[in-house]
């Protein structure tokens, strides 16, 4: 959360992931003008370079910048997290990977991994945000209202229908 009580969008990126990180958030720069986000130190520094975007950098990730962001969340500062992995890849700091994931989702914030996620998410940001942190998180789904959940059907993201859960 910024001075101004706004929730964070956290931006992380492995190496052979910022080009797509920044494609993605070029895509949607129109909804991030105003949108605090916070980085870990690379990415961050290529968001703002980059896109021009306002970004609070963190460290870099393998020095910490990971858990700073993961303490904004167990603060509940941030609102969504983007943090495109490298699959292909094996990391010498997968358990601490492991334990950010884990704690996205523990306090109920949405997470995109990958370039198809990430897009969901920025595609749903007002909506995202409009939601308050913690458990009453859960009765969101990606593309589908609270209301329907509360309803009892949610809807499905590949077929575009209602379905009963």
């Amino acid at each position: 959360m910024n001075a101004t009580g706004e929730f964070y969008l956290a931006c992380i990126a492995h190496d052979r992931m910022k080009e797509t990180m920044i494609d993605c958030l070029a895509r949607h720069r129109h909804q991030l003008i105003h949108r605090p986000i916070i980085a870990t130190g690379t990415t961050g520094r290529l968001i703002r370079d980059r896109l021009g975007l306002e970004v609070k950098c963190m460290q870099s990730g393998p020095l910490g910048g990971d858990q700073q962001i993961g303490s904004k969340i167990a603060c509940g500062k941030v609102g969504a997290v983007i943090f495109l992995r490298d699959p292909l890849y094996a990391h010498p700091h997968e358990p601490d990977i492991m334990a950010f994931l884990r704690l996205c989702d523990v306090h109920f914030v949405p997470l995109a991994t990958n370039p198809a996620t990430a897009e969901l998410l920025l595609a749903n940001l007002p909506r995202i945000f409009g939601a308050p942190p913690g458990p009453a998180r859960s009765r969101l789904t990606a593309v589908g209202t609270s209301a329907d959940v509360v309803a009892g059907t949610a809807v499905s993201a590949s077929a575009g229908m209602a379905a009963a859960p």
